[in-house]
């Protein structure tokens, strides 16, 4: 049975009786009231997604002077770098060190400042062949994300509206599963194909794209929450609990190298300029290759600590921890070591953000982008075909309601547990929930309530 049969064109009513001990009417009208409600959410996030995710190129040529570099004879000492971003920022305290890997790129000094945002940084782009400062930006989170990516990033997660714009994308992430699952379970479960032209024909537009997206959506759902305000801390207790947590290095513990992200440092601190070269070097033999980071010490004595920063496939992210003074290694971590739930988080993260395959993952995920907006245009299309032809304007009206009704009793009792649990760990679903509940039962009230079917 399709969406088309239960509701004939032109009425406003079910045309057929539903089917006994039948759970399709419930999910008809799940997944409609999702779809007009929830779709605005998810399409909002979809559009700023699709913005995010070919952000990396489109800061390398906004900000290629910053960024890039003309290749030069021979680098600079890493010191005379960094003591050159020191002179441009003397107000600030620098935190991380990146040298650039590649031949044309800059080394990124970064610094903290007490008028910033959290996770927000002032980063100097220095031309590594002649020490000069070629220009400084607000820079963002791990990724050093410049300008106009933040400015997306925060667009994407919350509209720029604090953390009461965040509830947006989570109230998305929450019931873009429940959607897809409930599509699926509508469209594979039909008696016939819906064929034919108008409003048939859209459904098959509709059902057959979202069935083609439908693994990366619960993906994107998935990874999504762990971001949120309030699933997000679920996950986290949840990784707690199985020890999934992402490993930190032992000699590292209290040192600036890793709490420098939750805390900018005071206006005064020990500098990096000193031992800068042979830090990289040590590094570099102790098996740290590629992009690294360099992470300043918060107090005299500490370790610095260094990181791979390669999140693409395949991943490299181990950390060392390096006495500078004596020149011993302390401590590494290995991203071989994660635990198995910390390795998925890593890459689930990066391929979400588009960065674990490189362009592959941005086509990908820009096409799945691309599908949903389709879905949710197509969705409100349909809806627009079923209104009323007579008697004025009007809109297609929703499913009965009391389709509850027709569910067999141990399946219905099963629903209410399972929706108690998830309302529970995922609270935005859940307030939404009894949010909709409550409209939905008031209108009904209202209108004295529609004839529904009587349990049978």
């Amino acid at each position: 049975m399709t969406t088309d049969e239960l509701i004939a064109p032109g009425t406003t009513g079910p045309a057929t009786p539903t089917r006994r001990g039948s759970l399709r009417p419930l999910l008809l009208r799940l997944h409609f009231y999702l779809g007009v409600f929830v779709g605005p959410f998810i399409f909002v996030a979809a559009f700023s997604g699709l913005l995010y995710i070919f952000t990396p190129q489109l800061e390398r040529a906004i900000y290629a002077h910053e960024l890039t570099v003309p290749v030069g004879q021979a680098k600079q000492p890493l010191n005379d770098q960094v003591q050159a971003a020191q002179r441009a920022l003397p107000d600030a305290t620098m935190v991380r060190v990146r040298p650039g890997d590649a031949d044309e790129a800059t080394t990124q000094v970064i610094f903290s400042r007490s008028d910033l945002a959290p996770s927000h940084w002032l980063t100097a782009y220095v031309d590594p062949y002649t020490s000069q400062v070629r220009g400084t930006l607000e820079t963002y989170g791990s990724s050093q994300a410049g300008p106009v990516r933040t400015w997306i990033d925060e667009l994407h997660r919350g509209l720029h509206l604090g953390d009461f714009g965040r509830l947006y994308s989570e109230l998305a992430a929450s019931w873009l599963w429940v959607v897809v699952l409930g599509g699926l379970v509508l469209w594979w479960g039909r008696r016939r194909p819906a064929k034919g032209k108008g409003r048939r024909r859209l459904l098959s537009w509709h059902a057959t794209t979202g069935t083609w997206v439908a693994i990366v959506l619960l993906f994107l759902s998935a990874t999504g929450l762990t971001w949120s305000q309030y699933a997000g801390d679920t996950i986290t207790d949840l990784r707690a609990a199985l020890s999934w947590q992402t490993p930190t290095l032992p000699a590292a513990s209290g040192h600036g190298g890793h709490g420098a992200h939750s805390e900018h440092a005071g206006p005064s601190g020990p500098a990096v300029a000193a031992t800068a070269d042979q830090v990289r070097n040590i590094a570099r033999r102790a098996g740290l290759d590629g992009p690294i980071e360099i992470a300043v010490p918060s107090e005299p004595g500490a370790a610095h600590v260094v990181k791979q920063i390669r999140t693409e496939w395949p991943t490299k992210v181990d950390s060392a921890a390096i006495d500078a003074t004596t020149g011993q290694v302390l401590a590494t971590l290995r991203f071989d070591d994660y635990p198995l739930g910390a390795k998925l988080a890593r890459w689930g993260i990066d391929a979400h953000m588009g960065v674990l395959f490189g362009l592959p993952n941005q086509i990908v995920l820009a096409a799945v982008c691309v599908a949903v907006l389709a879905l949710i245009v197509w969705g409100y299309r349909m809806w627009w075909h079923r209104r009323p032809t007579k008697g004025g304007f009007g809109v297609g009206r929703p499913f009965p309601r009391g389709a509850w009704r027709s569910v067999p009793t141990p399946v219905l009792i099963g629903l209410i547990a399972v929706t108690a649990v998830l309302a529970w760990y995922l609270p935005v679903l859940g307030v939404s929930l009894i949010g909709f509940l409550l409209v939905d039962s008031a209108v009904g009230w209202a209108k004295g309530g529609p004839a529904v079917p009587a349990r049978r």
